[in-house]
């Protein structure tokens, strides 16, 4: 049976991709979701993209554009830095680059212009790396970087009195328009939690990756999810995003 496994933000942790991808074991049929931010924290950035793109030469691997990506895809067009994402973990994906050849830049460049901004199953489930705040959807959204940083959805989904019934006119109408949200950005590690978390239909799967937390992966259909190893205790000379 097919399966669609949902990866959270990888943050330059290439050898915690491995090590879940190892523990997932894809099949051949499966499709692999991942919801962004794959650069920007552990020294792998680069690596992480040149992975993916072999990966998906060999799955049906779907990737959503995180707003670390946004970053790494100007920079990577235009050879700017910009000070704020320098200061959050560019300056690490940055000197990933250095012995890369300007043709296998291009390639990693092509990668992050194909990235998806979100994407909507056959069974009306959203993937997006953050959010959005129309109340019609995505697709009418007024701002594109809502979608790569909105954080209100997953607040409301997380704070919403569960008391408040689908039919009443009360409910949030973002959370009607979807049978279920799939999002990373925001760690659960905020919450004291390190696993993937639920908020009426909404499943965060960033599980801190960048930071003190392990890489997450979850099976859509089961909710049986798959943890690396505490990304820091692969990465010991290395913060991360920690500060």
């Amino acid at each position: 049976m097919k399966r669609t496994l949902v990866f959270g933000d990888i943050h330059g942790g290439l050898k915690a991709l491995v090590q879940l991808l190892e523990r997932v074991s894809p099949a051949e049929n499966d499709r692999l979701l991942f919801l962004g931010d794959y650069v920007d924290g552990w020294s792998e950035s680069a690596s992480v993209i040149e992975f993916l793109i072999g990966l998906s030469q060999k799955h049906e691997c779907i990737f959503i554009r995180g707003n670390h990506d946004v970053w790494c895809q100007e920079w990577l067009a235009n050879n700017v830095v910009n000070e704020i994402w320098f200061l959050h973990g560019g300056k690490s994906t940055i000197e990933s680059y250095q012995n890369i050849a300007i043709a296998t830049k291009q390639k990693h460049l092509d990668f992050f212009n194909a990235m998806k901004d979100y994407f909507v199953d056959e069974n009306n489930n959203l993937f997006i790396h953050a959010g959005f705040s129309s109340m019609h959807g995505p697709s009418k959204e007024h701002y594109q970087t809502n979608f790569s940083w909105d954080r209100t959805l997953w607040e409301m989904a997380l704070t919403m009195d569960k008391r408040i019934k689908k039919d009443s006119l009360s409910y949030p109408k973002r959370l009607l328009l979807f049978n279920e949200i799939y999002i990373g950005h925001t760690p659960t590690l905020h919450y004291d939690v390190d696993v993937p978390m639920q908020g009426c239909n909404v499943w965060n799967i960033d599980t801190g990756a960048g930071f003190h937390g392990k890489l997450s992966c979850i099976d859509v259909a089961t909710k049986e999810f798959w943890q690396s190893d505490v990304v820091q205790t692969l990465y010991e000379n290395e913060k991360g995003r920690n500060k």
